[in-house]
């Protein structure tokens, strides 16, 4: 399916084309085998970083590639079209850890951690939810209290993806519990400070590629310099580096709808039923012309998103509109997918299957659908 490239520049085609030769080469050869053994593949790390993709959106002088908001959904939908599990490990360093390092970050860490992140040698996670906090951010037990030139963390963190390989993490503690959503405040927390552990990885439906794992902090000492931000502020802060994630969960939910969009119209051209291939059929032939128009307008909604971003305008809505229709249009393009291939389809060997454990976590994620309904309805006057 042709993609409507009408503004994107000659090197964003090229990004285009490159990522999916990578795609095709290093990530869909392994995403079924990676996907049954819930396990990430970190040389994937390594590879993007050597290629500069890690780097795409951060600074020339942290080490970064430069490049645009357009680019990184670029690159978010073709990663997720080769695996969605994959994609999301490397969506979870980029957009959450590293950005909150080269928005917020002081020089020192800046200089210690971005270089050898953006080159994939070390990988971020982002710690925010807790067993009692998901969207009621407000709610986090997590606890830092200063102690002379230390702040002294206690607290566990669940559902946590690159938990079990992270490096580094950014965890969001509450250092005002009396003031809920303005006393967080985010704090860099090596994987090798004493009283920090990974209490156990967690099995998941979908999205098994990522690994994902409970984290716990007892009397674990953090130096105050590793405070991230203002204190009491610094979750608040974050806020508007985080309407990327919602570009990035409509990019990633246009890739996998894309790669199931893509096996349906093969397998409705060779499978035949009464001596014809079943794209012959209405219904069918329908179906998958039903689902070209829905990834076209996701594609579409989250590009003006990340082009608004680019050019410094307003993109809550747009990214929140985004974020909402290319998550649940994907839900529907994947189930109609798994229905046309039939039992074929439900077979474990099948990618279908994948795509179909794989799709509903971009409803979840990043804000529910209901979350972002409430957002819209509110930037909108209601």
């Amino acid at each position: 399916m042709a993609e409507p490239d009408f503004y994107l520049s000659e090197e964003q085609r090229e990004l285009q084309r490159a990522l999916r030769e990578f795609v095709g080469k290093e990530i869909a050869p392994i995403a079924a085998a990676c996907d049954a053994e819930e396990r990430y593949p970190l040389e994937i790390f390594s590879k993007l970083g050597g290629l500069g993709y890690l780097g795409l959106r951060f600074p020339e002088d942290v080490g970064g590639s430069g490049g645009t908001c357009l680019d990184y959904a670029i690159l978010c939908e073709e990663l997720a079209f080769g695996s969605a599990g994959i994609a999301l490990g490397i969506y979870v360093h980029m957009a959450l850890a590293c950005a909150a390092l080269e928005a917020f970050g002081t020089e020192t860490m800046k200089e210690t951690w971005l270089p050898p992140a953006l080159r994939g040698e070390k990988i971020g996670a982002w710690a925010f939810a807790e067993a009692g906090a998901g969207s009621d951010a407000g709610s986090i037990a997590t606890r830092a209290v200063a102690d002379g030139d230390d702040f002294v963390l206690n607290g566990s963190k669940l559902f946590i993806t690159n938990g079990p390989i992270a490096d580094f993490l950014i965890v969001v503690a509450s250092t005002e519990p009396e003031q809920r959503l303005k006393g967080l405040s985010l704090f860099l927390v090596e994987r090798d400070r004493p009283g920090f552990k990974v209490a156990g990885s967690l099995s998941k439906l979908g999205v098994r590629a990522s690994e994902m794992a409970e984290l716990v902090f007892e009397d674990c000492r953090v130096p105050r310099e590793n405070l991230i931000g203002r204190e009491n502020r610094g979750f608040l802060d974050s806020l508007r580096t985080l309407t990327l994630g919602r570009i990035a969960s409509a990019a990633f939910a246009t890739g996998v709808a894309r790669a199931a969009f893509e096996a349906t119209l093969d397998y409705a051209g060779k499978r035949k039923q009464f001596g014809q291939p079943i794209g012959s059929f209405q219904a069918v032939r329908f179906g998958i012309a039903d689902m070209a128009v829905q990834i076209e307008a996701s594609r579409l909604l989250c590009h003006r998103a990340a082009i608004a971003a680019d050019q410094g305008l307003p993109h809550g809505r747009e990214a929140n509109m985004a974020k909402l229709f290319a998550t649940e249009a994907c839900t529907k393009i994947v189930e109609r997918a798994l229905h046309f291939h039939g039992a074929a389809g439900f077979m474990s060997e099948s990618p279908i299957q994948r795509f179909y454990r794989d799709c509903k976590v971009f409803e979840l994620g990043e804000g529910s659908s209901e979350l972002q309904r409430d957002m819209i309805a509110r930037e909108i006057g209601l």
